[in-house]
C-alpha cells in the first residue's frame, strides 16, 4: 500500500475517531451509552463507530465498482450514513 498524503489523512482520521470515542467512553460516559436502535441491536459509541466505518467502506467499494471516479458522491453518502448510524442505530 502506498502511503500518500490522502492515505495518511484517512488513517489519522480513523485513529483520531477511535481515540475520541475511547476518551468519551473513559471519562464522560463511564457506564457506556447503550441504546436499542432501529436495527434492534443494543449498541455503544464504539459499536456505532464500527458500523459507520464498515458501511462507509461498502459505499465506497460499491461506488467504485459501479460508477468509478470522482469520489465526492460516496463521500457525501458516507457522511450521511455516519450521521444516520449515530442518530438512529
Amino acid at each position: 500500500m502506498a502511503w500518500t498524503p490522502a492515505t495518511f489523512a484517512l488513517f489519522c482520521c480513523i485513529f483520531g475517531a477511535i481515540a475520541i470515542i475511547g476518551l468519551l467512553e473513559g471519562f464522560k460516559y463511564r457506564d457506556g451509552v447503550e441504546r436499542r436502535g432501529i436495527l434492534g441491536l443494543t449498541t455503544t459509541l464504539g459499536d456505532r463507530l464500527f458500523i459507520s466505518l464498515l458501511g462507509s467502506a461498502y459505499i465506497f467499494l460499491a461506488w467504485l465498482g459501479l460508477v468509478g471516479q470522482p469520489l465526492w458522491g460516496p463521500l457525501g453518502l458516507a457522511i450521511l450514513w455516519g450521521l444516520f448510524v449515530f442518530w438512529k442505530v
